[in-house]
């Protein structure tokens, strides 16, 4: 007894030391667990908050081309319809000058209304007996003639010139309503554009907040492998990029390549590093914008491309609606360089392209991508890719 007194005191220490730790471990574990639920939950949170991000990018970069397009369709709208007055101005002159001749032809003479009595006695009044009446009789029969001829002419001229005065009147409708969306779209543009601002700014707070928290849940070892992660991640786009300049540079670019493509990539390579400006962009480089790119010399996305083919001899519109029909649809696997390349909010849906971009090679691409940011290169392989184009 006294033994198993010693032996028994002498082991409560002994539990009393090994228990704790024992429960430091299970709490350990349950800690962990709990760190690790809690850092699922804030990457899930910072995903969603990404993703408004993005949504809200593509529905103020949809409403900028949209307008864009009100643009391109109103300056149209505008030919049109100047062409249309040329035309009806001409038509009314023509008419003007059919109706005068017919008014002023033979006054006094035979016209198809003249009374047969009235004819009977032009025919038999004068000398030349049989003869003579046969030849006044030849020289009327030409008189109506030529006056029927007329009295045509200047019938079918007064229906053209009201025809042509119909159709400049409905080219003016046309240009008065194309007008009217131009100011509502650049109404909605802007108001997305706003919208764009205020949740980069809300969202952006939001995603520092999550950051900070994630660090707090996340073993040191998990954030230092995250940042090596995002390290090499960044140097090898960078090394993708330079690559691909590189290539086109040193004329590596497969033969397919060659040509305007080629023209178009070194064009729109000169101006890495240009600001984002909506509306920016022509011929013969960078321009200041409208709205809130009013103030920025630059390009947007659709101007980016209408540069670059222009100097390959390819006229396009500012308007990726409209460039995205300047040429065959080409399937990614066989892109080459200079094509342009075209992201939507609906895959399946043409009608909703916001953004192109031109393809460099090596899943390559330069691009103006939106307000804040500057022409760059960066990967053709993210959502909302709808295919591609070669003009010409």
């Amino acid at each position: 007894m006294v033994v198993t007194g010693a032996l028994l005191a002498g082991a409560t220490p002994v539990l009393a030391v090994e228990r704790p730790a024992v429960g430091d471990a299970v709490v350990s574990r349950a800690g962990a667990r709990v760190s690790a639920l809690e850092a699922g939950r804030i990457k899930a949170r910072l995903a969603q908050a990404d993703a408004e991000l993005v949504r809200y990018g593509s529905e103020a970069q949809w409403a900028m081309e949209r307008h864009n397009g009100q643009r391109v369709l109103l300056a149209r709208a505008r030919t049109a319809a100047k062409a249309a007055r040329v035309r009806a101005k001409k038509a009314e002159g023509a008419y003007r000058q059919a109706r005068d001749a017919y008014s002023a032809y033979a006054p006094g003479a035979y016209t198809t209304t003249t009374s047969s009595t009235t004819r009977l006695a032009m025919l038999f009044t004068g000398g030349g007996g049989a003869r003579g009446m046969l030849d006044r009789a030849g020289m009327l029969q030409v008189m109506a003639t030529q006056q029927e001829g007329l009295l045509k002419r200047m019938k079918a001229a007064r229906k053209v010139s009201r025809l042509l005065r119909s159709e400049a009147k409905k080219a003016y409708k046309r240009q008065k309503e194309t007008a009217a969306l131009v100011a509502r779209t650049r109404r909605d543009a802007i108001a997305a554009v706003e919208a764009q601002k205020d949740a980069a700014a809300r969202i952006g707070a939001t995603r520092k907040d999550l950051v900070r928290r994630l660090d707090k849940v996340r073993p040191r070892a998990e954030r230092l492998a995250e940042r090596r992660t995002e390290e090499l991640r960044a140097r090898t786009e960078r090394r993708l990029d330079l690559e691909a300049v590189r290539r086109l540079e040193d004329d590596e670019l497969s033969p397919r390549g060659a040509g305007r493509g080629k023209t178009v990539v070194r064009e729109a390579l000169k101006w890495i590093g240009t600001p984002y400006s909506w509306g920016g962009g022509n011929t013969k480089g960078p321009s200041k914008g409208i709205a809130h790119g009013a103030k920025i010399r630059g390009f947007d996305c659709s101007g980016l491309a209408l540069y670059a083919w222009a100097k390959a001899g390819i006229g396009l519109d500012h308007w990726t609606g409209s460039q995205w029909a300047a040429g065959p649809k080409v399937p990614t696997t066989m892109l080459r360089a200079g094509d342009l390349v075209f992201f939507a909010k609906n895959t399946k849906d043409p009608d909703t392209i916001h953004h192109v971009g031109i393809f460099i090679g090596d899943g390559r691409m330069v691009e103006a991508p939106y307000t804040g940011a500057r022409v760059r290169i960066s990967s053709i392989w993210r959502n909302g890719l709808i295919g591609a184009v070669r003009p010409g």
